[in-house]
Protein backbone atom coordinates (compact mmCIF):
# COMPACT_ATOMS: atom_id res chain seq x y z
CA UNK A 1 0.00 0.00 0.00
CA UNK A 2 1.57 3.58 -0.98
CA UNK A 3 1.68 5.86 1.83
CA UNK A 4 -0.77 8.11 0.34
CA UNK A 5 -3.15 5.69 0.19
CA UNK A 6 -2.56 4.47 3.93
CA UNK A 7 -2.72 7.88 5.08
CA UNK A 8 -6.05 7.90 3.26
CA UNK A 9 -6.58 4.59 5.34
CA UNK A 10 -5.76 6.39 8.47
CA UNK A 11 -8.09 8.91 7.79
CA UNK A 12 -11.14 6.84 7.66
CA UNK A 13 -10.66 4.66 10.44
CA UNK A 14 -9.61 7.49 12.46
CA UNK A 15 -13.56 8.80 11.82
CA UNK A 16 -14.51 5.76 13.86
CA UNK A 17 -11.84 5.85 16.68
CA UNK A 18 -12.23 9.98 17.25
CA UNK A 19 -14.84 9.46 20.30
CA UNK A 20 -12.85 6.96 22.26
CA UNK A 21 -9.51 9.19 21.72
CA UNK A 22 -11.20 12.61 23.07
CA UNK A 23 -12.38 10.99 26.08
CA UNK A 24 -8.58 9.49 26.29
CA UNK A 25 -7.34 12.72 26.12
CA UNK A 26 -9.47 14.40 28.84
CA UNK A 27 -8.95 11.22 31.27
CA UNK A 28 -5.37 12.11 30.35
CA UNK A 29 -5.84 15.80 31.65
CA UNK A 30 -3.51 18.09 30.27
CA UNK A 31 -3.80 20.85 31.88
CA UNK A 32 -4.27 24.21 29.91
CA UNK A 33 -1.71 26.14 28.53
CA UNK A 34 0.68 23.62 28.64
CA UNK A 35 3.27 22.49 26.16
CA UNK A 36 3.08 19.15 25.00
CA UNK A 37 4.54 16.39 22.79
CA UNK A 38 2.84 13.90 20.40
CA UNK A 39 5.33 11.35 19.23
CA UNK A 40 4.19 9.34 16.54
CA UNK A 41 1.73 11.65 15.47
CA UNK A 42 1.17 10.27 12.22
CA UNK A 43 -1.51 12.68 9.89
CA UNK A 44 -1.90 14.29 13.45
CA UNK A 45 -5.65 13.62 13.55
CA UNK A 46 -4.98 12.62 17.24
CA UNK A 47 -2.72 15.96 18.14
CA UNK A 48 -5.23 18.25 17.26
CA UNK A 49 -7.72 16.90 19.37
CA UNK A 50 -5.71 18.21 22.41
CA UNK A 51 -6.68 21.75 21.14
CA UNK A 52 -9.58 21.11 22.91
CA UNK A 53 -7.76 20.13 26.42
CA UNK A 54 -5.23 22.65 26.19
CA UNK A 55 -6.34 25.71 25.09
CA UNK A 56 -5.32 28.61 23.20
CA UNK A 57 -2.56 29.07 25.34
CA UNK A 58 -1.28 25.73 25.04
CA UNK A 59 1.14 24.05 22.32
CA UNK A 60 2.23 20.46 20.94
CA UNK A 61 5.09 19.59 19.10
CA UNK A 62 4.32 16.13 16.87
CA UNK A 63 6.96 13.83 15.60
CA UNK A 64 7.02 11.31 13.36
CA UNK A 65 9.45 9.30 10.90
CA UNK A 66 6.77 9.26 8.04
CA UNK A 67 7.40 13.01 6.35
CA UNK A 68 3.83 12.16 4.06
CA UNK A 69 1.77 12.36 7.45
CA UNK A 70 4.09 15.25 8.40
CA UNK A 71 2.78 17.29 5.59
CA UNK A 72 -0.77 15.45 5.85
CA UNK A 73 -0.53 16.53 9.63
CA UNK A 74 0.62 20.20 8.79
CA UNK A 75 -1.95 20.74 6.39
CA UNK A 76 -4.63 19.64 8.91
CA UNK A 77 -3.48 22.36 11.15
CA UNK A 78 -3.20 25.00 8.77
CA UNK A 79 -6.98 24.49 8.20
CA UNK A 80 -7.89 24.44 11.63
CA UNK A 81 -6.17 27.87 12.31
CA UNK A 82 -3.46 26.20 14.28
CA UNK A 83 -0.37 26.41 13.13
CA UNK A 84 1.11 28.83 14.93
CA UNK A 85 0.47 26.20 18.16
CA UNK A 86 0.84 22.74 16.82
CA UNK A 87 4.29 21.91 14.84
CA UNK A 88 4.79 18.88 13.46
CA UNK A 89 8.72 17.79 12.42
CA UNK A 90 10.76 14.52 12.10
CA UNK A 91 11.60 12.65 15.07
CA UNK A 92 12.31 9.07 15.65
CA UNK A 93 11.33 7.45 19.51
CA UNK A 94 14.27 6.21 20.10
CA UNK A 95 16.27 9.06 19.85
CA UNK A 96 14.02 12.42 20.53
CA UNK A 97 15.56 15.69 19.32
CA UNK A 98 14.69 17.24 22.50
CA UNK A 99 16.57 18.84 25.58
CA UNK A 100 16.18 16.78 28.76
CA UNK A 101 13.20 18.20 30.93
CA UNK A 102 11.84 20.02 27.27
CA UNK A 103 7.51 19.19 27.73
CA UNK A 104 5.39 19.56 30.30
CA UNK A 105 3.82 16.22 29.36
CA UNK A 106 4.13 13.73 26.24
CA UNK A 107 1.91 10.76 24.60
CA UNK A 108 2.22 8.18 22.49
CA UNK A 109 -0.86 6.50 20.63
CA UNK A 110 -0.77 3.41 18.31
CA UNK A 111 3.16 3.39 18.17
CA UNK A 112 5.04 1.05 20.77
CA UNK A 113 4.03 -1.95 19.49
CA UNK A 114 6.82 -4.41 21.09
CA UNK A 115 8.04 -6.40 17.59
CA UNK A 116 10.39 -8.58 18.14
CA UNK A 117 13.73 -6.88 18.43
CA UNK A 118 12.08 -3.73 19.42
CA UNK A 119 12.37 -3.22 23.21
CA UNK A 120 9.00 -0.51 23.80
CA UNK A 121 10.62 0.49 27.75
CA UNK A 122 13.72 2.64 25.80
CA UNK A 123 11.15 4.39 24.18
CA UNK A 124 9.26 4.98 27.38
CA UNK A 125 12.25 5.98 29.12
CA UNK A 126 12.93 8.65 26.44
CA UNK A 127 9.28 10.15 26.53
CA UNK A 128 10.03 10.31 30.36
CA UNK A 129 13.31 11.91 29.79
CA UNK A 130 11.60 15.22 28.13
CA UNK A 131 9.44 15.86 30.81
CA UNK A 132 9.46 17.79 33.23
CA UNK A 133 9.64 16.49 36.85
CA UNK A 134 5.77 16.54 37.92
CA UNK A 135 4.55 15.97 34.64
CA UNK A 136 2.67 12.93 32.93
CA UNK A 137 3.67 10.47 29.96
CA UNK A 138 0.89 8.84 28.72
CA UNK A 139 0.39 5.60 26.03
CA UNK A 140 -2.27 4.92 24.20
CA UNK A 141 -3.02 1.89 22.60
CA UNK A 142 -5.99 0.12 20.42
CA UNK A 143 -6.57 -2.59 22.35
CA UNK A 144 -10.12 -4.34 21.05
CA UNK A 145 -13.28 -4.55 18.91
CA UNK A 146 -16.39 -6.29 17.73
CA UNK A 147 -16.62 -5.99 14.09
CA UNK A 148 -18.68 -8.76 13.19
CA UNK A 149 -21.82 -8.75 15.29
CA UNK A 150 -23.85 -11.92 15.31
CA UNK A 151 -19.98 -14.01 14.13
CA UNK A 152 -18.14 -14.42 17.46
CA UNK A 153 -16.57 -18.09 16.38
CA UNK A 154 -15.56 -16.17 12.79
CA UNK A 155 -14.56 -13.42 14.47
CA UNK A 156 -12.66 -15.63 17.24
CA UNK A 157 -10.62 -17.64 14.32
CA UNK A 158 -10.02 -14.25 12.22
CA UNK A 159 -8.47 -12.82 15.22
CA UNK A 160 -6.67 -15.57 15.93
CA UNK A 161 -5.39 -15.42 12.28
CA UNK A 162 -4.25 -11.97 12.89
CA UNK A 163 -2.21 -12.30 15.80
CA UNK A 164 -0.37 -15.29 13.59
CA UNK A 165 0.66 -12.85 11.15
CA UNK A 166 1.70 -9.69 13.14
CA UNK A 167 4.47 -10.72 15.24
CA UNK A 168 3.91 -7.95 17.50
CA UNK A 169 0.76 -9.68 19.27
CA UNK A 170 2.58 -13.17 18.87
CA UNK A 171 6.14 -13.24 19.47
CA UNK A 172 7.02 -11.09 22.21
CA UNK A 173 7.62 -11.92 26.02
CA UNK A 174 4.02 -11.64 27.97
CA UNK A 175 6.05 -8.70 30.52
CA UNK A 176 6.23 -6.79 26.60
CA UNK A 177 2.50 -7.49 25.77
CA UNK A 178 0.90 -3.42 25.22
CA UNK A 179 -1.77 -4.32 27.62
CA UNK A 180 0.99 -4.68 30.50
CA UNK A 181 2.36 -0.96 29.71
CA UNK A 182 2.04 -0.19 33.43
CA UNK A 183 5.14 -2.15 33.92
CA UNK A 184 6.48 0.20 31.33
CA UNK A 185 6.21 3.13 32.93
CA UNK A 186 7.07 1.92 36.49
CA UNK A 187 10.14 0.38 34.57
CA UNK A 188 10.81 3.93 33.35
CA UNK A 189 10.34 5.11 37.08
CA UNK A 190 6.88 7.09 36.69
CA UNK A 191 4.89 6.96 39.72
CA UNK A 192 1.23 7.54 40.46
CA UNK A 193 0.15 5.15 37.63
CA UNK A 194 -3.37 4.22 36.25
CA UNK A 195 -5.33 2.63 33.50
CA UNK A 196 -8.46 3.01 31.69
CA UNK A 197 -10.56 2.56 28.58
CA UNK A 198 -12.61 3.82 26.16
CA UNK A 199 -14.91 2.76 23.88
CA UNK A 200 -16.39 4.49 20.96
CA UNK A 201 -19.61 2.45 19.08
CA UNK A 202 -20.87 2.48 15.84
CA UNK A 203 -24.12 1.46 14.54
CA UNK A 204 -26.60 1.44 11.37
CA UNK A 205 -27.93 2.97 9.02
CA UNK A 206 -24.26 4.53 8.27
CA UNK A 207 -23.50 6.92 5.21
CA UNK A 208 -21.51 5.90 2.46
CA UNK A 209 -18.26 7.40 3.97
CA UNK A 210 -18.50 5.66 7.21
CA UNK A 211 -19.55 2.47 5.59
CA UNK A 212 -15.91 2.72 3.64
CA UNK A 213 -14.79 3.79 7.12
CA UNK A 214 -15.85 0.61 8.62
CA UNK A 215 -14.88 -1.67 5.33
CA UNK A 216 -11.49 -0.02 5.91
CA UNK A 217 -11.00 -1.31 9.57
CA UNK A 218 -12.23 -4.60 8.86
CA UNK A 219 -9.89 -5.16 6.22
CA UNK A 220 -7.46 -3.49 8.47
CA UNK A 221 -7.44 -6.53 10.83
CA UNK A 222 -8.21 -9.56 8.53
CA UNK A 223 -7.60 -8.61 5.34
CA UNK A 224 -3.87 -10.40 5.04
CA UNK A 225 -5.00 -13.24 6.67
CA UNK A 226 -6.48 -15.83 4.09
CA UNK A 227 -3.41 -18.19 4.50
CA UNK A 228 -4.08 -19.13 8.05
CA UNK A 229 -8.48 -19.49 8.25
CA UNK A 230 -10.55 -22.31 6.38
CA UNK A 231 -11.25 -21.97 3.07
CA UNK A 232 -14.75 -21.71 4.23
CA UNK A 233 -14.78 -19.14 6.53
CA UNK A 234 -12.70 -17.00 4.41
CA UNK A 235 -15.57 -17.34 2.10
CA UNK A 236 -17.83 -16.03 4.53
CA UNK A 237 -15.46 -13.36 6.01
CA UNK A 238 -15.24 -11.92 1.96
CA UNK A 239 -19.19 -12.40 1.52
CA UNK A 240 -19.57 -10.54 4.85
CA UNK A 241 -17.45 -7.38 4.67
CA UNK A 242 -17.24 -6.39 1.09
CA UNK A 243 -20.12 -3.64 0.10
CA UNK A 244 -20.07 -5.18 -3.42
CA UNK A 245 -21.33 -8.33 -1.73
CA UNK A 246 -25.29 -8.95 -1.28
CA UNK A 247 -24.72 -10.35 1.91
CA UNK A 248 -22.10 -7.16 3.38
CA UNK A 249 -22.94 -7.20 6.95
CA UNK A 250 -22.43 -3.30 7.10
CA UNK A 251 -26.01 -2.65 5.43
CA UNK A 252 -27.82 -4.51 8.01
CA UNK A 253 -29.80 -2.79 9.92
CA UNK A 254 -29.27 -3.80 13.42
CA UNK A 255 -25.58 -3.78 12.77
CA UNK A 256 -23.47 -2.45 15.84
CA UNK A 257 -19.97 -2.70 16.41
CA UNK A 258 -17.02 -1.43 18.68
CA UNK A 259 -13.46 -0.29 19.08
CA UNK A 260 -11.77 -0.04 22.15
CA UNK A 261 -8.41 2.00 23.13
CA UNK A 262 -6.62 1.94 26.55
CA UNK A 263 -4.91 4.80 28.06
CA UNK A 264 -1.64 4.01 30.31
CA UNK A 265 -0.32 6.78 32.38
CA UNK A 266 2.29 7.70 35.01
CA UNK A 267 3.84 11.21 36.84
CA UNK A 268 7.57 12.33 36.37
CA UNK A 269 8.33 12.20 39.81
CA UNK A 270 9.34 15.65 41.39
CA UNK A 271 12.73 14.45 43.10
CA UNK A 272 14.48 15.13 39.86
CA UNK A 273 16.71 12.14 40.53
CA UNK A 274 18.22 9.90 38.09
CA UNK A 275 15.76 7.90 35.72
CA UNK A 276 16.62 3.86 35.48
CA UNK A 277 19.54 3.48 32.58
CA UNK A 278 19.47 7.94 31.88
CA UNK A 279 22.74 10.31 31.85
CA UNK A 280 21.37 13.30 32.99
CA UNK A 281 19.45 15.04 35.73
CA UNK A 282 15.82 14.08 34.15
CA UNK A 283 17.45 10.64 32.60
Amino acid sequence: MSQQSYAERLRLINTLTTPAVREAIRAFEPVDGTKGLDVGCGIGDKTLLFAEAIGPAGSIIGVDTSREHLAAARSAAKALGLSERFRFQPGDLRHLPFEDASFDWAWSADTLWPEPGIDPLAGVAELRRVVKPGGRVGLLFWSGQMLLPGYPLLEARLNLAHATVNPYLAEVPPRLHFLRALGWLRSAGLDDLSAKAFTACHQSPFSDEQRRALAECIQMFWGDTEAFVREEDWGLFRRLSEPSSGECILFTPDYTCSITYTLFRGRVPNSGGTAPGGKGENR
